[in-house]
C-alpha cells in the first residue's frame, strides 16, 4: 500500500512539474511579446533592455501627461 502511494505521488509531482514548466514557459513567451510591443509604442524604445524599457516608458507618460495639461489649460484659455 505505501508503494503504492509513493508510486502515485511521484507521478503526480512528475506531472504537475511539468505543467509548472509550460505554464512558465507560456508566461515568459508573453511576457517576451509584451516588452517587443512595447518598443514598438515607447519612442526610441526599440533595442533596449527590459529595465531601461520601463524607464523609458514611464518618462513617455509623464510626458504625455504634460502635453495633455498644456492643451487643456490652452482650451480654457482660448473658449469663447
Amino acid at each position: 500500500m505505501k508503494l503504492r502511494r509513493a508510486v502515485c505521488y511521484k507521478q503526480m509531482s512528475s506531472s504537475s512539474s511539468r505543467n509548472s514548466l509550460k505554464r512558465r514557459r507560456v508566461v515568459r513567451r508573453s511576457v517576451k511579446t509584451k516588452v517587443k510591443r512595447l518598443q514598438k509604442i515607447v519612442p526610441g524604445g526599440q533595442g533596449l533592455e527590459p529595465d531601461r524599457l520601463f524607464l523609458q516608458t514611464a518618462n513617455y507618460i509623464l510626458h504625455l501627461r504634460l502635453q495633455v495639461d498644456v492643451l487643456q489649460a490652452l482650451s480654457k484659455l482660448y473658449k469663447p
